[in-house]
């Protein structure tokens, strides 16, 4: 199996690729929380799905949006990475 590793930057970059795990995960029957619902044991071997994901942006508050989301519990806290916005 070959893995892949995602990534989204930006307050657009983010938007997308959250909409993109959203139908992804649909179309693999992946739940929200990343477990595997469907017949086939060889689809996912661990149970349970983790995307190999880089989630960039300048601004905290963006980023707040995506753990928040639908799908935000399928990324892992250390995917995030974002600037301290001081004045």
């Amino acid at each position: 199996m070959r893995e892949i590793v995602h990534m989204q930057a930006g307050q657009c970059g983010n938007q997308i690729g959250s909409k993109f795990w959203e139908v992804i995960s649909d179309e693999h029957g992946i739940d929200p929380t990343g477990a595997y619902h469907g017949d086939s044991d060889l689809q996912l071997e661990r149970g349970k799905y983790v995307p190999r994901a880089v989630l960039v942006d300048l601004e905290p508050g963006t980023m707040d949006s995506v753990p928040s989301g639908a799908f935000g519990q399928l990324f892992r806290p250390e995917d995030f990475v974002f600037g301290k916005y001081t004045t």
